[in-house]
């Protein structure tokens, strides 16, 4: 005996796709009164570099006027941007480093 009121349902379910965070740019601006071992000293404490990848970037920054130094979600570089220019500050140093979206 076959039963007639079984039916069948499909179920849909829907997935949201979440979309990735936007990443930024940390950018260094150079500038004409920071020494230049001070900026290494900077990269090497905030973002974390070796001394050859921080001398790379300083001089990169130096020659083209400026540097992407790494790439983060946007609180992120934000924070070491504001981070590694005010300890330019404290040391009396016009040290700027900027934050932009990358394309």
């Amino acid at each position: 005996m076959t039963d007639n009121n079984t039916s069948t349902q499909q179920k849909t379910r829907t997935k949201t796709k979440v979309e990735r965070p936007r990443l930024h740019k940390v950018i260094l601006v150079n500038d004409d009164y920071t020494p230049r071992e001070f900026v290494v000293t900077v990269l090497k404490s905030v973002f974390h570099m070796n001394e050859a990848g921080a001398f790379r970037v300083m001089h990169t920054a130096h020659v083209r006027g400026t540097c992407v130094v790494a790439v983060f979600t946007r609180d992120v570089a934000e924070t070491k941007a504001s981070e590694a220019t005010e300890l330019g500050r404290a040391s009396g140093y016009p040290l700027q480093f900027t934050t932009e979206p990358e394309e």
